[in-house]
């Protein structure tokens, strides 16, 4: 596929889109505190720099030091930000705290093997980021494990605060029901397009990337659009305004 392929420039918008979600959540963050939000303003700052690196890629070509960015934010802490945000939720806050340093933990070691692997440069593709450039494939062993936690935690999360809101039947429940299934549906969608890349088709990480964006986005802007504490009550408390 050439690089002036218009699925390529994806990224771009993505981007932008990032920014505006972390901009959003930031300022709620400021107004109401919360660990909630300030690891879904983090995940969306690193979001935002996974995809800078992918539109670095199609206008400048590739480039090592962005390649190892694309991994790091991309390829490893993908959702998990979105995730640990969502463990402030799930979870009481001493549970939280223990999920995050063991998370923080695996990232760095993660990270360090990134920036440490040489790559073999025989495979790199001008306009084409993957992981299989790495001379030593064994580094790309951590990033299923943190997606597999990031998922799990992430639109499990969402779907268990949709059922709450679908049983309890208060009001707004309707809404909340859709904002999560939103958010379930936006967290599962950039981990399949990441499952491409792992053969060669980076394109539909690029298309996947921005559609689950966007819906977990919708599903912010729905939970938070009536001034609610929460990105999405995950507490066994009835749905009521």
């Amino acid at each position: 596929m050439p690089a002036q392929s218009a699925v390529h420039y994806i990224p771009i918008a993505t981007t932008c889109v990032a920014i505006g979600f972390a901009l959003t959540v930031f300022a709620r963050y400021r107004a109401r505190g919360g660990m909630h939000l300030l690891w879904w303003g983090i995940g969306m700052v690193t979001y935002a720099a996974g995809t800078f690196t992918e539109s670095w890629t199609t206008l400048f070509g590739w480039n090592e030091p962005i390649f190892r960015l694309w991994y790091i934010t991309g390829a490893l802490l993908g959702g998990a930000p979105l995730a640990q945000g969502t463990a402030y939720l799930l979870w009481s806050r001493k549970t939280a705290d223990r999920l995050t340093v063991i998370l923080i933990t695996v990232i760095i070691v993660a990270s360090v093997a990134v920036l440490l692997a040489p790559i073999n440069f025989g495979l790199v593709e001008l306009h084409r980021l993957s992981g299989k450039v790495f001379a030593t494939q064994w580094v790309r062993a951590f990033s299923p494990f943190i997606n597999t936690y990031a998922a799990s935690v992430l639109v499990g999360g969402a779907c268990w605060s949709a059922y709450r809101y679908w049983q309890n039947q208060g009001s707004g429940a309707a809404r909340r029901v859709l904002a999560n299934t939103l958010i379930a549906f936006g967290g599962i969608l950039p981990g399949i397009g990441g499952s491409f890349t792992r053969f060669g088709h980076v394109e539909v990480l690029y298309v996947t990337e921005l559609l689950g964006l966007t819906m977990i986005f919708a599903g912010y802007l729905l939970i938070t659009r009536d001034g609610g504490r929460t990105i999405h009550r995950l507490a066994t408390q009835p749905a009521t305004n």
